[in-house]
C-alpha cells in the first residue's frame, strides 16, 4: 500500500516518487510542531500514536540539511527535524476543486508563536548545516519542486528491475534454487559459471515471463543471444545483495525503534561456501507484536573443536556483527539462547557464558521452540546420547514420509496395546503427537521408549515386505534404522536418558507453558535441583532400577545386553572386556556423566539474573490475581530500572496498577499473558509498567501468540529441508525467510538504479 503525504496541496505518494517518506514522531513536544507546521485543523484531534501510525510528510517538506543518508537504501531525518516548506497557497488558484486537507485559519497569537518557534527552528538548522555536510545533491534542489521526470532509458531500467526482482522474490518464496551443475558454488567463491551453456531456473522462470508478453522484459532482453544468460550471475549476486541488504535494513530500523532484543542462534548449516551460522533477532515492534526474524547466516569463525577458545572466537564473533556491522548495542540485548547439538554444543555453551559475563542483562535461556528435555539431551556432549538424538530425528522424518508406515505402526501399537480404552486413546494421541513434532514434545523419550516394540516390528515387517507394498528405498531406510534401534547401547541410553530427565520434565512443561506456570517454574528451580542433587548422591540405587528396565525392554526385542562394540575393540587383551560388567559401564559411561551434565546445565541455563526476570512476570495480571494481590515486583526490578522511563516514579505506579486490578468489576477479565496486558487500550497510562511487560517479552524462553514465535525459524527450516546442499545461496535463504519485509518493488527498482555501483 503506497504512503501518502499529509501535507495541504501535496499529491505526492510512495509508488510515484522515490522520495522519502516519514512518520510522525512520537514525541509529543516534536509531534505538535509538526502539526502546527502543517496547518491541518484535523490532525490537531490525534495522539501523537494514531498520527505515528497512519500519516506520513514526504523529504520536500524539509530543509536539505535536516535529511541524511546513512546508506543507499536509507534516509533519516535529524533528531530536530520540523518540517518547514509547505504550499498553503495553490488550492487558492482553483476555487472549484475538492480540497480534502483543509488549512486552518491562524489568528495574530498562532502567527507570533509560530515566527518565534521558526526562528529557533532557523538557528538549529544553521548549526546544523555547518556541523553536518549530508546529502550534498538534496541541497540543490528546489522548494516544492517535483522530482525530475525520469527519460525513456531510465524507465525503462527500472521496469526492467522491477520485473527481475519480482522474479528473483517468486524463487524465493517457492524455494526454488537460482540454478544447477555446482553454479551456486562458484557464485559463493565470486566466480561465474564457466564451460556449456546450461540454462539456469532463474533464466527459465525469466523465458516464461518473456513468452508471456511481459513488455519490460521483451524491450531488454529479446535482442540477447540464446546461449547467453539474460541476467549473468555477476548482476544476479548484486541483485541479491541488494535485497538481502534492504530486508536487512527495514529489519534492522525496526529492532532500533523497539530498543531491547534477544539474540537467538540456530543449528549450523551447510552451504557451498562453507558452514553458516542463523542468527535471529527477538523483538517487540511497536505495534505490540512479538517477532523473531532472521538477522543473517554468518561464516563460522574458529576451527571445529569445541573448547573455550572456539567459544571466545565465536562470542567475539557475535558480538562484532551486532555492534559493528548492525550496529545495534549489546547494552540493549536482554536475552540470548543457542540452539546447538552434538560437539557444537560445547562452544556455543563458552559464547554463551562470555556473552553473559560481559553483558549481565543478556540472560542465557532455552527457546521456546523446543521442549527443555530435548535441549539438554542436544546438547550433552556424549556420542550414545548424540546417536539416540539423531535416530529418533529419523524415525520421526521416516513416519512423517510415509504415510503408510504411520498406519502400520498405529496397527502394530493398538495389536501390542493392554489397558482400558481411554489409555490405549491417551497413547494413540501421545505417539501422533510424537510423530508431528517430538523436539517440541516435553516427554519425547518416554514415548520413545513405549514405541521402540511396536516400531521395531513395523521396520521389520517394511524391511521384508513380502506384499511390496513400498519401494527399495523405504526398505533401505527401514534396515538402517531398524538396525540402530536393535542396539542394547541404544536402549540403555534411550531408558537412562527418559528416566534421568523425568525430574526436569514437569518443570520445563511449566517453562513453555502460560504465563502463570512459568511464574511457579521460576521459584521450583530449587526444588528440581534438590532433586537432581539426591538422584546424584543414590546414583547405585537409581541406576540399577533404570539398567534393570533397560534389559526388559532390550529382552522384548530380542536384544541382549552386551557392551558397546568399539569399547570391547578397544580393549588390549581379549579377556579384559570380561571382567568388566555392562552394568558398571553404563553407569560410569553415561548415568554419571548425564547427571553431572543436567545440574551442571540448569544452573547456568537459569541465573539469578534469569530467575529474577521471570518473578517479574508478576506484573501480568492473571498472576496478581492468584498471588491474591500481593506481589513485590520492586524487589525484582532493580536491574531493569534503566530500561524505564520513569524509574523513581516506578513503586508509586505498580501500587496504583494492583489497585487497578484488585477493584476491576467482576465482568472484567484479568489478561493472562504478557501480549493480552500490552493489548490493553490503558496501559499507557503506566509506562514503567509497559515497557517492563515489553523487555519481558524479549526474552527467549516465553511463548509468543499461538505458542511460540518462531516462524522465521520454521521458515528456515523449510528452505534447508527443500534445498541440497549445493544449491543453497545465502542470499535465497534469506528471501525466503525474510520476503515480508521487503519494501514495495518500485521503491527497491529506483533505489538500485539510483546506485552508481551495486554493491557485491
Amino acid at each position: 500500500m503506497p504512503n501518502f503525504c499529509a501535507a495541504p496541496n501535496c499529491t505526492r505518494k510512495s509508488t510515484q516518487s522515490n522520495l522519502a517518506f516519514f512518520r510522525f514522531p512520537r514525541d509529543p513536544e516534536r509531534c505538535r510542531l509538526w502539526v502546527e507546521n502543517c496547518r491541518r485543523a484535523d490532525l490537531e484531534t490525534k495522539t501523537p500514536d494514531q498520527l505515528n501510525k497512519h500519516y506520513r510528510l514526504c523529504a520536500k517538506h524539509f530543509e536539505p540539511a535536516m535529511i541524511c543518508k546513512t546508506s543507499p537504501y536509507r534516509t533519516v531525518l535529524r533528531e530536530t527535524a520540523v518540517p518547514t516548506i509547505f504550499d498553503l497557497t495553490s488550492h487558492l488558484n482553483n476555487p472549484h476543486s475538492r480540497h480534502r486537507k483543509r488549512i486552518k485559519e491562524l489568528t495574530d497569537e498562532d502567527i507570533r508563536r509560530i515566527k518565534e518557534r521558526r526562528l529557533e527552528s532557523s538557528i538549529e538548522q544553521l548549526h546544523s548545516k555547518s556541523e553536518h555536510a549530508c546529502v550534498e545533491e538534496e541541497a540543490e534542489v528546489e522548494r516544492g519542486a517535483d522530482p525530475p521526470a525520469l527519460s525513456q532509458e531510465q524507465r525503462e531500467e527500472r521496469e526492467y528491475m522491477r520485473a527481475l526482482m519480482e522474479t528473483l522474490l517468486l524463487m524465493g518464496r517457492q524455494g526454488i534454487p537460482l540454478g544447477g551443475s555446482g553454479e551456486e558454488e562458484q557464485e559463493e567463491e565470486g566466480g561465474g559459471a564457466a564451460g556449456a551453456f546450461v540454462p539456469s531456473n532463474l533464466q527459465a522462470l525469466l523465458e516464461a515471463r518473456l513468452g508471456a508478453g511481459d513488455a519490460a522484459l521483451r524491450r531488454r532482453l529479446e535482442g540477447v543471444a540464446v546461449n547467453e544468460e539474460f541476467c549473468p550471475p555477476a548482476e544476479r549476486q548484486r541483485v541479491l545483495a541488494f535485497l538481502e541488504g534492504a530486508g536487512r535494513e527495514a529489519l534492522l530500523r525496526e529492532v532500533r525503534d523497539a530498543s531491547f532484543f534477544s539474540l537467538l542462534t540456530g543449528e549450523p548449516a551447510d552451504f557451498p561456501a562453507g558452514t553458516r551460522l542463523p542468527v535471529f533477532l527477538r523483538f517487540v515492534d511497536q505495534e505490540g507484536a512479538l517477532r523473531e526474524e532472521l538477522a543473517g547466516l554468518l561464516p563460522m569463525p574458529g576451527g571445529d573443536g569445541d573448547g573455550d577458545g572456539d567459544g571466545d572466537a565465536l562470542a567475539g564473533h557475535l558480538e562484532a556483527q551486532v555492534t559493528q556491522v548492525w550496529g545495534l548495542r549489546m547494552e540493549h540485548c536482554r536475552g540470548q539462547a543457542h540452539s546447538a547439538s552434538g560437539s557444537f554444543s560445547g562452544r556455543v555453551g563458552a559464547a554463551a557464558r562470555r556473552l553473559s559475563s560481559r553483558y549481565p542483562m543478556a540472560v542465557h535461556t532455552p527457546q521456546s521452540c523446543c521442549a527443555l528435555n530435548v535441549l539438554l539431551a542436544r546438547r550433552m556432549p556424549l556420542g550414545a546420547v548424540r546417536a539416540v538424538v539423531v535416530t529418533l530425528g529419523e524415525v520421526q522424518g521416516l513416519l512423517r514420509a510415509e504415510a503408510g508406515l504411520g498406519a502400520e505402526l498405529e496397527r502394530v501399537a493398538a495389536a501390542l496395546s493392554q489397558g482400558s480404552p481411554e489409555r490405549a486413546r491417551e497413547r494413540q494421541e501421545r505417539r501422533r503427537a510424537w510423530v508431528a513434532r517430538w523436539p517440541e514434545t516435553h516427554d519425547a523419550f518416554e514415548v520413545a521408549a513405549e514405541l521402540l516394540e511396536p516400531l521395531t516390528l513395523c521396520l521389520d515387517a517394511a524391511r521384508e515386505d513380502a506384499e511390496r507394498r513400498w519401494d527399495d528405498r523405504l526398505a533401505r531406510r527401514a534396515l538402517a534404522v531398524s538396525e540402530a534401534l536393535s542396539d542394547f547401547q541404544f536402549v540403555a541410553t534411550l531408558v537412562i536418558l527418559k528416566n534421568a530427565l523425568a525430574f526436569t520434565r514437569a518443570f520445563g512443561r511449566n517453562l513453555q507453558g502460560e504465563t502463570l506456570d512459568v511464574f511457579f517454574a521460576a521459584n521450583s528451580l530449587t526444588a528440581v535441583l534438590h532433586a537432581l542433587a539426591e538422584v546424584l548422591d543414590n546414583v547405585e540405587v537409581y541406576h540399577e532400577f533404570w539398567f534393570e528396565e533397560a534389559v526388559t525392554l532390550a529382552a522384548t526385542l530380542g536384544v541382549s545386553a552386551d557392551l558397546p562394540r568399539p569399547f570391547l575393540l578397544r580393549q588390549p587383551a581379549p579377556d579384559a572386556a570380561t571382567r568388566i560388567r555392562p552394568e558398571a559401564y553404563f553407569k560410569d559411561h553415561l548415568t554419571l556423566p548425564i547427571m553431572h551434565f543436567v545440574i551442571q546445565e540448569v544452573k547456568d541455563m537459569f541465573s539469578e539474573n534469569h530467575l529474577r526476570a521471570l518473578r517479574c512476570l508478576s506484573l501480568v495480571p492473571a498472576v496478581m490475581g492468584h498471588m491474591k494481590f500481593n506481589t513485590s515486583e520492586e524487589a525484582h526490578a532493580h536491574g531493569y530500572r534503566g530500561d524505564l522511563p520513569n524509574p523513581d516514579t516506578l513503586p508509586a505506579e505498580l501500587h496504583c496498577w494492583r489497585i487497578k486490578w484488585k477493584h476491576r468489576g467482576r465482568e472484567v477479565p484479568l489478561p493472562a499473558s504478557i501480549r493480552q496486558t500490552l493489548q490493553l487500550s490503558d496501559v499507557k497510562f503506566f509506562p514503567n509498567v509497559n515497557a517492563f511487560l515489553r523487555v519481558l517479552s524479549t526474552l527467549p524462553l516465553l511463548r509468543g501468540a499461538g505458542g511460540g514465535a518462531g516462524g522465521a525459524q520454521q521458515r528456515l527450516h523449510a528452505y534447508l529441508d527443500s534445498t541440497p546442499a549445493r544449491q543453497r545461496s545465502t542470499c535465497m535463504a534469506l528471501l525466503h525467510t525474510n520476503q515480508h519485509l521487503l519494501p514495495d518493488l518500485d521503491q527497491m527498482a529506483a533505489q538500485y538504479t539510483q546506485t552508481p555501483e551495486p554493491p557485491l
